[in-house]
């Protein structure tokens, strides 16, 4: 989830971040802040298992799988706005138009979006958001930034954030209880959807720099349209993308 909170702390990060990496070792140009970047992903890691991930795994234990499947299509349903906005401002008309169709399929005869008629009807979600169209208008990215308690950005996509505060409609329910309840629900579905992929990057050689190169890669490959040179794998061998000796406490 992406909120104004986001964007004002990496803009009080970049006023306040001097050096970035150790003398001596080599650094990812795209990650110039990566001293101060590991320190926040040791944080944020250490929040995730103590509150998120426990929570998230009692809700997997007691909640059926057929009420957690609702609630993701619920979700997704609120983002169809973003999504639609962002394909308009790309000039992709076709698929603005089929992202209408299925937010109202969806929501009128999906009660809300907890049912998925619309993907049964032939009408797929797409993935965009506000910081693909800069992207596609030719805004660079920036700087790799991991925000506290929000995870992985760059700059570029926390600007985009802000307009997506607008565009989802729990901004505007007036109560704040049922607001930030929805919020707080949103959290925990996602990081449930996670929950599988805890395994794979705790076997990472440097958990820090997998979660980097994996969501800068997807960002590219989501702005170009699938048009990336390098996979995963090349950057992860590539020895000028690596920090040879990464801090003990990113693991």
């Amino acid at each position: 989830m992406r909120r104004l909170a986001s964007t004002v702390l990496v803009l009080l990060t970049l006023l306040c971040v001097g050096c970035a990496t150790p003398p001596g070792t080599k650094r990812d140009p795209r990650d110039p802040f990566e001293r101060v970047n590991r320190g926040t992903y040791a944080f944020n890691d250490a929040l995730d298992r103590a509150v998120l991930r426990p929570v998230a795994k009692g809700y997997r234990t007691v909640t059926p799988p057929v009420v957690r499947t609702g609630v993701s299509n619920f979700f997704s349903n609120l983002e169809q706005p973003t999504i639609i906005i962002s394909e308009l401002l790309q000039a992709k008309f076709q698929m603005a138009l089929a992202d209408t169709g299925r937010f109202v399929l969806n929501t009128v005869v999906g009660l809300g979006g907890i049912l998925d008629p619309a993907t049964a009807a032939g009408l797929p979600k797409n993935d965009e958001d506000l910081g693909q169209a800069f992207g596609r208008w030719g805004i660079r990215s920036g700087p790799y930034l991991v925000v506290p308690f929000f995870g992985p950005y760059t700059v570029r996509d926390a600007i985009g954030s802000v307009g997506e505060i607008y565009t989802n409609p729990v901004h505007y329910i007036d109560s704040d209880g049922v607001r930030y309840g929805l919020r707080a629900l949103d959290v925990v579905e996602t990081r449930e959807s996670l929950l599988d992929a805890d395994q794979a990057l705790r076997e990472a050689f440097d958990p820090y720099s997998f979660v980097r190169n994996a969501y800068l890669q997807r960002r590219d490959y989501l702005v170009t349209d699938g048009a990336i040179a390098p996979t995963l794998d090349e950057e992860l061998q590539d020895p000028e993308l690596e920090d040879p000796e990464p801090d003990a406490d990113a693991k």
